[in-house]
């Protein structure tokens, strides 16, 4: 049977996943009584609420009798090593561009990993039935990218489709779809311009471990993709991991079940030749860049390469008053075998020690690859708390070098100058304004990766949330020297106990208010944010003195502004070096490292 394997590329929101419904809809994957959920892809929950892919996956669809595998990967720069695995599965790519954004800065990154693997690309301007399409000068902008991103002239030659994917319509070239059209001219480019895979079924095996997976049932499984020789469910495969050395016998085995992606199922395969993807159990050791081998000739594979980590946090176990009272998992050993597990499975992050066994650190590409690996712990049932994120540098010709991001901000004209205000004091730099359609700017910039920790919430909020922000790493840049952060000191509570809105009355007069009336603080938690610099220890749970000189109608007049309730990302960008972020399964809190008013004043006079 003919088979194509290819990967789905674009810019974050641009309808990877989308397409994807409408391929597996328009080739009779889903039966006819079968509920249809919108993009039934992004499974997971987080995926699911936040509009987003984080984890590539794949599916597979039969088109004139050639099976096509379709690997749908993440637009956010944040899980590029998501995107770099996918590309080890695939022949070829489909890049998705918005027909009224056109090409942004991810696009730019997920084409150029695709052309370094030298994988030919079909081309598809999707959302054409926007108001504000523009698909000529889009395509225009995409050719442009291939010439800068190019490195031979035979990759400067693409089919291009046109396509409403939300609406399962398709045409070559460009244009609007009709309204009776489908979606057979993007699986016809499919089949025309991605090649087959080239590996030989008849040589000894060699087949890629890319991505890991776990089921109750059969433990630890590998996916990835066989690329010579032929996989057989019953015969022994031999493991070589990253340690294996040629002098050294293999571990071999033979594996406990073999599966193959049928539709958005996995089912049992008896045979996987050359090209296949694969999902084996049956080996609990096995490691993302693993080969398996045939055990009479094993040859390893190259290892998986993925860009390095540029942000570091450190995760450490809650030792607040509070710690215990709504997680199930609290303790170091907890908290170690779960980064650990995370490791195993996410080749893109990072784990080391630190001087305390109850603490690690865990480098990451982005705030937002960091906050979505937290969410998850924390719904699973853990506790733990978080440092601010702080840059990786690295030395340069003798000189401190730190992470440089390059970003594009689509904003309301109105805000453009709101952009490079905020900018300004980040040392970031506008490298273009681009003005777009429907009253909106294209604001692309530079600035260290440390100005711009935060700058994401202060845009939403100056904006009223109508800016887009993209970002990714573009490499080093010299040390930008100190950078501005919030401008007011915290609030700290004094006592343990449930909070007033006696002692909040008197407060919120001198800043803003974290908490609430009932709200349970302790000593050292942070309550608010003061409206001058410099900390603030504060009585929150003072009760009023009941005498009868105070009115029943005066006790009533208290009016407590709506406290900021932080959300993990905001609460990870709002804390200072000498803060932490306490997180449970029920809350967030904001609480210095030293809880101890007169511990946090010896270390200042040792600092």
């Amino acid at each position: 049977m003919s088979l194509r394997n290819v990967a789905l590329v674009a810019h974050v929101d641009h309808g990877k996943t989308t397409l994807v419904d409408g391929l597996l809809r328009a080739t009779g994957v889903f039966a006819a009584h079968q509920a249809l959920v919108d993009r039934v892809m992004d499974s997971n929950d987080q995926e699911r609420e936040r509009g987003i892919t984080i984890l590539a996956k794949a599916a597979s669809v039969m088109w004139r009798g050639v099976k096509i595998n379709l690997v749908d990967t993440p637009g956010h720069a944040d899980f590029g090593g998501e995107v770099e695995r996918a590309l080890a599965l695939v022949d070829g790519v489909l890049l998705l561009v918005d027909a009224a954004e056109g090409p942004l800065p991810q696009t730019r990154y997920v084409l150029s990993k695709a052309l370094a693997r030298d994988l030919p690309a079909v081309v598809v301007l999707n959302k054409l039935d926007r108001a504000d399409a523009r698909p000529a000068e889009v395509l225009d902008e995409i050719e442009q990218l291939f010439i800068d991103l190019a490195s031979h002239p035979e990759q400067l030659e693409f089919p291009v489709i046109s396509a409403v994917s939300r609406e399962g319509r398709a045409v070559v070239g460009v244009g609007l779809p009709s309204e009776d059209a489908d979606l057979a001219p993007v699986l016809d480019a499919v089949l025309e311009h991605i090649p087959a895979p080239d590996g030989d079924p008849d040589a000894p095996l060699q087949a890629l471990v890319t991505n890991l997976d776990a089921s109750d049932y059969l433990g630890r499984l590998a996916v990835g993709r066989v690329v010579q020789g032929t996989l057989r469910s019953g015969e022994p495969i031999a493991l070589l991991t990253e340690e294996y050395d040629d002098g050294e016998a293999p571990i071999v085995r033979r594996p406990s079940q073999v599966l193959a992606f049928t539709g958005i199922a996995r089912a049992d395969a008896e045979v996987l030749k050359a090209g296949d993807l694969f999902v084996i159990a049956g080996y609990p050791e096995v490691e993302i860049g693993d080969t398996f081998a045939s055990p009479s000739n094993p040859k390893p594979l190259p290892r998986l390469i993925v860009d390095e980590p540029v942000l570091a946090m450190t995760f450490s176990v809650n030792t607040s008053p509070l710690a215990g009272r709504s997680g199930k998992f609290v303790t170091s050993r907890h908290l170690r075998e779960r980064l650990e597990r995370e490791v195993r499975g996410n080749v893109s992050i990072r784990l080391e020690d630190t001087d305390s066994p109850d603490a690690l650190e865990v480098a990451g590409r982005g705030e937002l690859q960091l906050a979505v690996l937290i969410e998850s712990m924390r719904r699973e049932g853990y506790e733990l708390q978080v440092s601010r994120p702080e840059v990786i540098t690295r030395e340069v010709d003798g000189r401190r070098h730190e992470p440089l991001e390059r970003g594009t901000c689509d904003v309301p004209d109105e805000h453009v100058g709101t952009v490079t205000q905020a900018l300004a004091p980040r040392k970031g730099a506008i490298t273009e304004l681009r003005p777009g359609d429907s009253g909106r700017t294209i604001v692309t910039f530079e600035a260290p990766a440390r100005g711009l920790i935060g700058f994401r919430s202060l845009l939403l909020t100056a904006t009223r949330g109508t800016a887009l922000l993209h970002q990714h790493h573009a490499g080093w840049t010299p040390w930008a020297g100190e950078l501005p952060h919030r401008t007011g000191g915290a609030m700290i509570a004094d006592r343990m106990g449930d909070v007033t809105g006696y002692a909040l009355d008197n407060l919120q007069l001198r800043g803003q208010l974290f908490v609430g009336p009932g709200d349970i603080c302790y000593e050292g938690m942070v309550i608010g944010e003061a409206s001058r610099s410099g900390d603030m220890v504060v009585n929150a749970v003072r009760a009023k003195e009941k005498t009868n000189i105070r009115t029943h109608s005066h006790d009533e007049a208290v009016k407590l502004a709506t406290p900021i309730e932080h959300t993990l990302e905001s609460a990870i960008e709002w804390i200072g070096e000498d803060e932490l972020v306490e997180v449970t399964p029920d809350a967030i809190r904001i609480r210095k490292r030293l809880l101890v008013e007169a511990d946090r004043r010896r270390a200042a006079k040792r600092g």
